[in-house]
C-alpha cells in the first residue's frame, strides 16, 4: 500500500511542476503580447529610409510571361 501513496505522491509532485512551469510559460506569453500590442506597426518609418521596390512599367503579358516563366 505504501508503494501506491509514494507513486501517487510523484505523480502529484510531477503534476504541480508541469502546472507551475504552464503558468510562467502562459504569464510570459501574455507579457510578450502586452508589449508588442502597443508597438505601432504601421507608422511611417523614421530616419534614413531607403524605398526597396520601385515598380518598373510592364505590360499584363510581360508580368503574365514572368509567372508561367517562374511558376508562381
Amino acid at each position: 500500500m505504501s508503494k501506491w501513496l509514494v507513486s501517487i505522491a510523484d505523480m502529484l509532485k510531477i503534476f504541480i511542476l508541469f502546472m507551475v512551469c504552464t503558468l510562467i510559460f502562459y504569464i510570459g506569453l501574455q507579457m510578450i503580447h502586452k508589449e508588442y500590442e502597443q508597438l505601432h506597426r504601421y507608422d511611417q518609418p523614421q530616419g534614413k529610409v531607403v524605398k526597396v521596390f520601385q515598380p518598373d512599367e510592364s505590360t499584363w503579358l510581360d508580368r503574365l510571361s514572368i509567372f508561367f516563366r517562374l511558376g508562381e
